[in-house]
């Protein structure tokens, strides 16, 4: 009876193949659903093949320090019924994980990565996890090194399930997520849900074996374990459900689906040990655990095709935990407490899923570098039905020949119907179609030809124009379209012809003025004007408005009662851009997008002039960079350039909305402020650009600091022009940089009085030194102790013929500023030697 038991559980488990077949092949798109067939059924042969030659040996042969086996290699001579019974149980466990990996990497993995997949997990980590966790099963007493710490089990939530989850996460991390998924952020939506469904269900049928064949005997806690396996799928999926549809509003089928399985990997570590109540709490767990497991693959933009990391790896995990937590001690019969147990299990999930994901990422990773896992990106487009097996589908042909359809813009031939199926009955809607737009195709001919023939010299001169030309009868209604009207408005001919061209084109009051103007004969001074070039707004079939220009001319006798007009429309979107660019490049500073010194001046004598009707002051700041030559003389140009760019930002992101910011020339920069403000808030402002220009820029790998001198002029009511307040602001800001640079000064009387007495020393200055005006003073230069003269200090004095003797502190600054610093310095030493001679 226990042989006869677990064979046939063996044979509910090779069900749960089907079962995985049928669920991955419903979840994937129709175009991979063959290739995913083909897999499956390669994976169980491969798998099931290399568990024969080494598998069963290394997980159940004798131990080698509780490592690995060492026995039963090539299973099979001199075995009995029972160990045979266990060996056939066993190989379906060990098909199972390799199946699972598979559906994670789905859509875009070769053929030759799923079975080097399969190979992996078969020949180097199934079988030797298998020995740690269950080499004494067969004898009863614990071999493997986990046994013997306690870890516990029953049917694999871990030691089947999570390896295949772990294997899984590590194929997908190597090959990455499918075309579109996550940079489209594309949904890929299953092809046949109701397939999925019954694979599903194979699958739950199949788990009765799965769970109760591993108590290897027929024995009296089966019909129990069988009962927890049923209540804790009933638990996943009521949990992934309801989670699901407070989430999202809807019941999404996968979600039923997984929640399901999530429960069914939950309770298969413990349902030998667990009350019924605890089985549906714990599958509820899983299922939820799925629910937010796959939220969080998602945000980690980790693409698990139909879901097994969330459903058989953490729902694995959970799985193993929860015997620890609800698990029956007295059942357990391993003498450990509950948080000693609760240990062990941790120490076999850290072991087993450490050992399986290492392995399984360094071999995927060396083999995808000589051998890539994934299929090409033309390859993934076509679908791996095609690409990997040269299968079509019935999908994929109907795709294939509207795909040449479009192509050649032929649509004479059908596509393919195949009767009785869906896919044939939208082909036969196409070929409806296709037959009508031939219809329409041979009827639009027919006319063009009639029309050429009987009209062909009127044709050929509407074909040539390269403006729209529309001609109207007296009610507006369309008489001609010519080509460049269809291309302009979108519309052909045939589908305007006897509509109103000012009903169609032209919307709201621009439409209701222009027919008033058309019931006049287009002789009123408002709206549309005979031989004049209108420029109005037009909209084209699609509702896009156009600035268009157009002319009127009546093509009918002004006798004759029945009138006709023909429209020339000629679309100036492009002309009216190219004005905007060339008024914006008028206006606008190349380098700095400031705006420049021609819009500024028009907006300072623009703001002086209302607040000469308006109370308020202009208040106008002139900055200059200091030190800026020096910058362009050993950082370079683009490193002065990418400065004056850094600077503009700093000034836009400092001034008001309403205040405007630009740039005069070179290193020269103006602010202008205007309302209820006074000097107070300029001089804030000045120290705000000040403190902002300090903080160092990055330029060309160097840290500047923009040092900046500030000039401040202010224009209350009006009372001083823009070129007189710029004038201001510039005498202010050559203030400041004589104060130290670096500062900011505002203007005063005072200084332009200075600037003029300046600029008339200055001018006097070449006269003086022609006409001998210049003396020198002598000071002695006495010693201290002996009161003994020791020689003199040549002073220079200007004896002016007006203004008398100028005293040094006014004209030697405007000698030293200026290019006669040199003749006047070589005129004072000659004089001085002269006299001394």
């Amino acid at each position: 009876m226990d042989t006869f038991w677990v064979l046939s559980a063996a044979l509910l488990v090779f069900l749960m193949q089907a079962g995985f077949l049928c669920l991955e092949s419903g979840f994937v798109r129709s175009k991979n659903s063959i290739n995913v067939a083909a897999k499956n059924i390669a994976d169980f042969v491969v798998s099931s093949t290399i568990f024969w030659a080494v598998g069963f040996a290394l997980m159940f042969g004798d131990s080698i320090s509780g490592w690995v086996g060492s026995s039963y290699f090539l299973f099979g001579n001199g075995a009995g019924p029972h160990l045979t019974t266990i060996f056939l149980f066993q190989m379906m466990f060990c098909g199972t994980a390799a199946t699972l990996v598979s559906g994670a990497v789905a859509e875009r993995m070769s053929f030759l990565g799923y079975l080097i997949v399969t190979i992996t997990i078969t020949l180097v980590i199934y079988p030797v996890i298998g020995h740690w966790a269950w080499a004494g099963i067969i004898s009863g007493n614990p071999t493997g090194w986990l046994e013997k710490l306690g870890f516990v089990d029953f049917a694999g939530s871990t030691v089947v399930h999570s390896v295949g989850g772990w294997v899984a996460l590590a194929a997908v991390l190597i090959i990455g997520p499918r075309s579109g998924r996550y940079d489209l952020d594309q949904k890929m939506p299953g092809s046949n849900v109701p397939l999925a469904v019954l694979g599903c269900l194979l699958i739950w049928f199949g788990w009765f074996g799965f769970n109760g064949g591993s108590t290897l005997g027929w024995t009296a806690a089966v019909p129990a374990i069988l009962l927890h396996t049923c209540l804790a799928a009933f638990g996943g999926g009521i949990a992934a459900t309801l989670m699901g549809y407070l989430a999202e509003r809807y019941c999404n089928v996968q979600q039923i689906v997984n929640g399901i399985l999530g429960g069914l990997v939950a309770i298969t570590a413990n349902c030998h040990a667990v009350a019924p109540l605890s089985a549906i709490l714990i599958g509820a767990v899983g299922g939820a655990i799925v629910h937010w497991g796959e939220l969080w693959l998602d945000r980690l933009k980790i693409d698990d095709a139909v879901g097994v990391i969330p459903v058989h790896l953490f729902a694995g995990i959970w799985g193993t935990l929860a015997l620890a937590l609800f698990g029956d001690p007295t059942i357990l019969d391993n003498g450990l407490s509950r948080s000693q147990q609760l240990l062990s299990q941790l120490r076999g999930i850290a072991a087993i899923g450490g050992y399986s994901f290492a392995t399984a990422y360094v071999v995927f990773a060396a083999f995808n570098r000589f051998f890539p896992l994934r299929v090409s990106p033309e390859a993934e487009l076509r679908g791996l039905n095609v690409a990997e097996h040269r299968v079509s589908t019935e999908v994929f042909e109907l795709l294939s020949a509207m795909h040449l359809h479009q192509q050649r813009s032929d649509f004479s031939a059908r596509v393919p119907e195949e009767p009785f199926t869906e896919v044939g009955q939208i082909a036969h809607q196409y070929n409806r179609v296709i037959t009508k737009v031939n219809e329409e195709i041979h009827q639009r001919d027919e006319a063009f030809n009639a029309f050429r023939q009987s009209e062909y010299r009127k044709g050929a001169i509407l074909d040539a124009a390269m403006d729209c030309i529309v001609s109207i009868n007296g009610r507006g209604e369309i008489l001609e379209f010519n080509p460049a009207a269809e291309q302009c408005f979108g519309l052909s001919k045939s589908t305007v012809k006897s509509q109103s061209f000012f009903t169609l084109f032209m919307s709201g009051t621009i439409g209701a003025v222009a027919l008033e103007s058309l019931s006049q004969g287009f002789t009123l001074g408002e709206g549309l004007v005979l031989r004049r070039r209108n420029i109005t707004e037009l909209n084209r079939a699609n509702g896009e408005l156009f600035p268009a220009e157009v002319v009127i001319t009546q093509t009918t006798d002004i006798g004759d009662p029945v009138r006709e007009y023909t429209l020339h429309v000629r679309d100036v979107t492009q002309q009216i851009k190219l004005q905007e660019r060339l008024r914006l490049l008028a206006y606008k500073d190349t380098l700095t997008g400031l705006y420049n010194r021609n819009y500024f001046m028009e907006y300072l004598n623009k703001r002086i002039h209302f607040h000469r009707a308006t109370p308020g002051t202009v208040i106008l700041m002139f900055l200059d960079l200091d030190q800026f030559k020096k910058i362009n003389d050993t950082l370079g140009h683009k490193a002065g350039d990418e400065l004056l760019h850094q600077v503009a930002r700093r000034l836009d992101s400092l001034i008001r909305g309403v205040d405007l910011v630009g740039r005069w020339g070179g290193d020269e920069f103006v602010i202008v402020m205007s309302g209820e403000i006074d000097s107070q808030i300029a001089i804030r402002r000045a120290e705000d650009i000040l403190a902002k220009m300090c903080k160092p820029v990055q330029i060309s790998g160097h840290a500047l600091t923009v040092m900046t001198s500030i000039g401040i002029a202010l224009s209350r009511n009006g009372d001083i022009d823009g070129d007189k307040l710029l004038q201001h602001a510039d005498l202010a800001m050559y203030k400041a940089k004589q104060a130290g640079r670096n500062t900011y000064r505002v203007f005063s009387e005072d200084l332009e009085a200075l600037a003029n007495q300046q600029f008339r020393l200055e001018s006097d200055l070449p006269a003086a030194i022609a006409e001998h005006q210049l003396l020198l003073h002598y000071q002695p230069k006495v010693c201290c102790e002996s009161n003994a003269i020791l020689g003199f200090e040549a002073l220079l004095r200007w004896q002016h013929p007006e203004h008398g003797l100028i005293p040094p502190g006014d004209f030697i600054p405007v000698i030293e500023g200026s290019s006669l610093v040199i003749q006047v310095g070589e005129w004072v030493l000659e004089e001085t030697c002269r006299q001394l001679a």
